[in-house]
């Protein structure tokens, strides 16, 4: 029985990736239709299950239109997007078409078909180093690199669309996504991962690698960096709701999406060690330009709009992706 305020196909961009694939799931599993659209260059055919598929890119307005229209698309989750730091300082190019053309692009096409409803994958990294935590979504707006300007820009053009037209749109500013599906059917790439999840696992299950912690003389009670780390089942759960809430009316918001819990980067690798029974062999290299010392979400505007509240912790975050990575491993991919 489908207890949704909107019904239509929800069309996933950037479905096949990490945190796209395990909303599909979610979705799928609330009753909603799905339509994923993903280039693959960073996703996995395999990652969408039996969902549809259409390979495609975003900037192709054709695709979209027709996709919308074949599929009966209402609503829109938008995750396709770059999303490497260091990159983005290097190629800043790419994330301005990708990530905001590209963004438009997808918007005109999808209104001109009558969708409406848009849940936006954002980032905490639009508020760059807080002055205060937790961090509240009134913070101010000071993305420290190519990639979180991307993202504030385009939470920028969703809320002028919601001043020039019908569309209302949900920012989600996602923490530090993490973990994997509790069925251990889907999980996040590591090929490309720049996470310390992923990178702790690397360290642990490959013989040759080690992993680099950045600093270890913060003003913290460990001296590293403090991060809100949210399970992926979690986060996707979160996008469900944040198409209820639009389906019911709401307004159009920007919403921190975390556990307001922070972890530190020698937490992550203690409670790695304690679940693998071995330790995470690691060495401590010198400090990241740009890393904020501490940042952790204030969770309250998500419990009030969309009646969500992180149900995982560290421990659960840190036993998925170890089981895995460690299944990833032994299929020897």
């Amino acid at each position: 029985m489908n207890h949704h305020a909107v019904d239509g196909t929800v069309l996933v961009t950037g479905g096949a990736g990490f945190i796209g694939s395990h909303t599909v799931r979610s979705l799928r599993d609330a009753g909603r239709d799905v339509v994923v659209l993903d280039s693959l260059e960073l996703g996995r055919r395999e990652a969408v299950i039996d969902a549809p598929l259409v390979v495609g890119d975003i900037h192709d307005r054709d695709l979209v239109t027709a996709t919308c229209n074949e599929h009966g698309v209402t609503q829109l989750v938008h995750f396709a997007a770059y999303k490497a730091v260091g990159e983005s300082m290097d190629s800043p190019a790419k994330y301005w078409r990708n990530n905001v053309a590209g963004t438009v692009d997808l918007v005109e096409a999808c209104m001109a078909s009558g969708v409406n409803h848009v849940v936006f994958s954002s980032s905490c990294s639009v508020n760059g180093t807080p002055d205060v935590v937790p961090v509240t979504e009134d913070a101010p707006i000071r993305p420290e690199s190519v990639y979180a300007e991307s993202k504030a820009m385009v939470e920028r053009i969703l809320y002028w669309y919601g001043h020039t037209s019908d569309l209302r749109s949900v920012s989600l500013r996602y923490f530090n996504a993490a973990g994997a599906s509790f069925d251990g059917r889907i999980g996040e790439d590591w090929t490309y991962s720049q996470n310390l999840v992923p990178l702790a696992m690397k360290a642990l299950l490959l013989d040759d690698r080690r992993l680099k912690v950045f600093g270890n003389d913060y003003d913290t009670p460990d001296g590293t960096c403090i991060r809100d780390y949210i399970h992926v089942a979690d986060l996707a759960d979160a996008h469900v709701r944040a198409l209820d809430y639009l389906g019911r009316g709401g307004d159009t918001v920007a919403i921190n999406v975390g556990t307001g819990v922070g972890s530190s980067v020698l937490d992550v690798v203690n409670a790695t060690a304690e679940v693998a029974g071995q330790p995470v062999p690691y060495d401590i290299a010198p400090r990241r330009a740009g890393d904020p010392v501490t940042t952790f979400a204030d969770p309250t505007l998500a419990l009030e709009a969309l009646g969500w509240r992180a149900q995982y912790g560290l421990r659960e975050i840190v036993d998925t992706a170890y089981a895995w990575h460690l299944s990833q491993v032994d299929a020897g991919r």
